[in-house]
């Protein structure tokens, strides 16, 4: 299988031919895809930026027509996705190489976050220095900074892209051996620094069980990333406990996971368990970064670079909702687990957010709208040991008791039915 090497060809063509020349000479199998438009390539293209513009709906020729390098690159990039997707479910891509500035690096990532986790994806860019997670998104794509341009090959490029096709040859060459825990069931569980005491105990009691835990840094990045392998059906359950990016989604801070956050289970009728870890809180940067608008709300530095917000009564209403509404549109088991004395590190008796009207309000907004979903009200603080050991337990019960209903004889008779 080759190793794909995305470009522009009418701007990038020297470069992608050294890149191309180093890999072929480290034994990979190698084929140029193409993704210029408006002036004429360079080098010779094995998949054409023709094929690449026909995979997007559309025409090289009504692309060049338009002449607008703006729609140039989104076409072009929906195109190198679709065809990448395409060729990687006939079993045909060993990996995903691209190079280039903003628009190399736009149309390249695309095609690489089609891919499952586990498809070698390097992207040399000049972009890999700054806040690269519109490229990046919820895959594993190694980006690298390539210094200066993708200009010419000169005593700086000619490292770093030669970096790039090494790079890229032994994630390929050098494959990870299949480990044992492979064949354990996957639990998905979010964390937070503020959540970590519930979510460690909570993972020893699922580890214990005979489940592989992965735990989700609920940044937003990590939220979306465990949505993505939920709908990928590669879980089992899930353990949500921290929800706290849909605060950032609600109110404006920076780690929003999107309005899709905690939706996948429920699509996919993956037992969960879900509470609302850290959702006391939305994040920003440094003090200077935080918008005029809250200026008169509580604040709490978490560190020099993370500055939390004090979510109030009126958010955590609609938090609550949004959460009860999302778990009781569920077609899996779920059950909503509550701890009625805090819900994340600082938000207990005597901690800087202790604020029990917002968890009242919280709560009060889940019991009206949960539906058919059972709610279970803890006496305990979130990162009790009773509360985790809670979540997990209950959790195993689920899964184990969707497992006994999917082999029933009205189970199997109906599968055997269908």
């Amino acid at each position: 299988m080759p190793v794909y090497l995305i470009g522009t060809l009418d701007t990038k063509g020297q470069e992608v031919a050294f890149v191309r020349d180093e890999l072929r000479a480290l034994g990979l199998d190698v084929a140029v895809v193409d993704a210029s438009c408006l002036n004429e390539p360079t080098i010779a293209a094995d998949v054409t930026r023709k094929a690449v513009f026909e995979a997007a709906g559309t025409t090289l020729a009504a692309a060049r027509a338009a002449n607008d390098r703006g729609q140039a690159v989104t076409t072009a990039a929906r195109g190198v996705a679709a065809l990448i997707a395409r060729l990687h479910t006939e079993g045909a891509v060993d990996g995903v190489i691209g190079l280039g500035g903003s628009a190399g690096t736009t149309i390249a990532t695309a095609g690489m976050r089609v891919l499952p986790i586990g498809v070698p994806k390097v992207m040399a860019s000049t972009l890999a220095s700054g806040n690269v997670r519109h490229y990046v998104g919820d895959k594993d794509i190694l980006m690298l900074n390539t210094i200066v341009d993708v200009s010419g090959i000169n005593r700086i490029s000619r490292i770093v892209l030669g970096e790039a096709a090494r790079a890229i040859a032994g994630l390929v060459t050098l494959r990870q051996k299949q480990d044992a825990s492979a064949d354990k069931p996957v639990i998905a569980a979010t964390m937070f620094g503020v959540t970590t005491p519930c979510v460690e105990r909570a993972r020893r009691v699922l580890e214990d069980a005979g489940y592989e835990v992965l735990v989700f840094h609920a940044t937003g990045t990590g939220g979306q990333a465990m949505e993505s392998l939920i709908a990928d059906g590669l879980i089992a359950g899930v353990l949500d406990i921290t929800t706290t990016e849909l605060a950032d989604e609600l109110v404006g801070g920076v780690l929003t996971a999107g309005p899709d956050r905690l939706t996948a289970a429920g699509r996919k009728g993956i037992p969960q368990v879900i509470s609302v870890g850290a959702i006391d809180m939305v994040n920003f940067g440094p003090p200077e970064t935080i918008p005029p608008k809250f200026a008169d709300r509580k604040f709490y530095r978490h560190n020099p670079n993370v500055t939390l917000m004090r979510t109030t009564v009126d958010e955590n209403q609609k938090l609550g909702e949004e959460v009860a509404r999302k778990a009781a549109a569920a077609t899996g088991p779920t059950v909503l687990l509550f701890p009625l004395r805090g819900v994340s590190a600082i938000d207990r008796e005597g901690q800087p957010f202790d604020d029990p009207a917002a968890r009242a309000a919280l709560l009060t907004a889940i019991r009206d709208r949960h539906g058919a979903v059972e709610l279970i009200e803890l006496d305990h603080h979130l990162n009790d040991p009773e509360f985790a050991e809670t979540a997990a337990y209950k959790l195993i019960e689920l899964i184990n008791e969707q497992g006994r209903r999917a082999s029933s004889p009205a189970a199997l008779s109906m599968r055997a039915r269908q």
